[in-house]
């Protein structure tokens, strides 16, 4: 009989990738952990890629599931749909944009897309800012303003994108500059990138990217964009699709840590609300999400099903205070992971903000990216029964950390034990 992995390969693209040179198959998981086919337990520090916020087999989640499979899965935006209400209305208050409309979609890609279908219409424009190093989404128009060469399979767009420095810190032509001088030499940029540009729509952003390798720009970046933005009518989209929940663990959503000139236009969000169920969405203030002059359903988005797990996901995270629980565990196990990166040649910087880690490896005594190291470690991390992700951009390549926001103290320490075992074998 053939294998998993051998049926796999016959039926599924050949570019959808798998993990490892032994794919692993995933039965079950419960908490912090995850087991496989053959029965081994992992400690996950990945969670589906930042999905599994709260914690596996979530009990208040699973309830809400089958309470609510018992009485209708399905019925479309076309008919009022409670659960949909109640969680639209919780996300538009914690949102922190005024005068807040939901539109909820399956997936972040989606939710992107429908943020650019927003603003191109709203500004009659499809000219859009985009920052370097950035992912977006796979769907031909995020495809188009994803700014990472290994998830932009065409060059050819819908929209005019063109690409703004400042949101790798440690990287580039401003790498060396003070925090203060990075911000401005990056919104001159910014201001020499628009005089040369015809009317834009939007500037898309990630607080801090995720496939990217997990980079940051220093605190207040885009608040400094954000005022220049202003002056020109031009919208600011902040992708929250991995750093919303308070995954951060200092703010609930990623762009208050650049608030300083207020929200954004348009957010979009998506992966943790659902705690591994298909819900992502946008957030924007009722000028511009009422724009849309044209009629628009969604067949899955709301569904009653992830709508409850979405209601009962946030209830927990809210109650459990799980933001602080990221602010706290999350300061412990990046002081731990810089401890066991001590002394490994390949890591060149150990970065990150709450549950949101990132170790980037490069050739030793270079600054040239590693991707063999990343990809040795990740199958070392698992051999040790760690499970972690990877990502990085141009010259980049980074370890990805981002265990689900309930994570214990002794579970970081564990992981970062493991890890440390892991880097120690190259």
């Amino acid at each position: 009989m053939s294998s998993l992995y051998d049926r796999h390969r016959a039926v599924v693209p050949d570019w959808v990738a798998l993990y490892y040179r032994d794919p692993l198959e995933i039965t079950h998981g419960e908490g912090r952990h995850v087991w496989d086919a053959e029965g081994r337990r992992y400690l996950d520090f990945f969670g589906g890629i930042l999905t599994t916020m709260t914690a596996h087999a979530l009990p208040e989640v699973t309830k809400a599931v089958a309470e609510q499979a018992g009485r209708i899965v399905h019925s479309s935006t076309l008919y009022l749909n409670r659960p949909m209400v109640e969680l639209a209305e919780r996300i538009a208050g914690l949102s922190g944009i005024p005068d807040a409309r939901v539109f909820f979609t399956t997936s972040g890609t989606e939710a992107n897309d429908t943020a650019l279908l927003l603003a191109t219409t709203y500004r009659r424009s499809n000219q859009i800012l985009a920052m370097r190093n950035s992912y977006h989404g796979r769907s031909f128009s995020t495809v188009g303003v994803t700014g990472n060469r290994a998830w932009s399979p065409t060059g050819l767009s819908p929209l005019q994108t063109l690409y703004v420095h400042g949101a790798v810190r440690t990287r580039g032509p401003y790498a060396g500059y003070t925090d203060e001088r990075f911000t401005e030499a990056c919104v001159a940029d910014l201001e020499d990138l628009i005089g040369h540009t015809r009317n834009v729509a939007a500037l898309i952003a990630e607080p801090i990217q995720g496939v990217g390798g997990f980079t940051s720009p220093p605190d207040g970046l885009y608040a400094a964009f954000r005022r220049v933005l202003d002056r020109h009518g031009i919208l600011w989209i902040a992708d929250e699709v991995q750093t919303g929940w308070g995954r951060t663990g200092d703010h609930f959503w990623g762009w208050q840590a650049h608030g300083r000139a207020g929200p954004p236009d348009i957010l979009t969000f998506a992966k943790g609300i659902g705690n591994g169920m298909s819900i992502g969405g946008v957030v924007a203030r009722a000028e511009v999400m009422n724009c849309v002059d044209a009629h628009s359903i969604s067949t899955f988005g709301g569904s009653p099903v992830t709508m409850a797990a979405g209601l009962a996901n946030l209830s927990y995270l809210l109650e459990h205070d799980l933001q602080g629980n990221a602010r706290r565990v999350g300061g412990l196990l990046l002081e731990r992971v810089r401890a066991v990166c001590a002394g490994v040649p390949a890591v060149r910087e150990a970065r990150g903000r709450g549950l949101m880690i990132g170790v980037e490896l490069t050739e030793p005594d270079t600054d040239r990216a590693n991707p063999e190291a990343v990809a040795a470690v990740l199958e070392a991390a698992r051999e040790n029964g760690l499970l972690i992700g990877k990502g990085g951009g141009h010259d980049t390549s980074t370890l990805r950390i981002a265990p689900p926001l309930s994570l214990t103290v002794s579970e970081a320490e564990e992981g970062a034990a493991l890890l440390g075992r892991a880097l120690r074998s190259l």
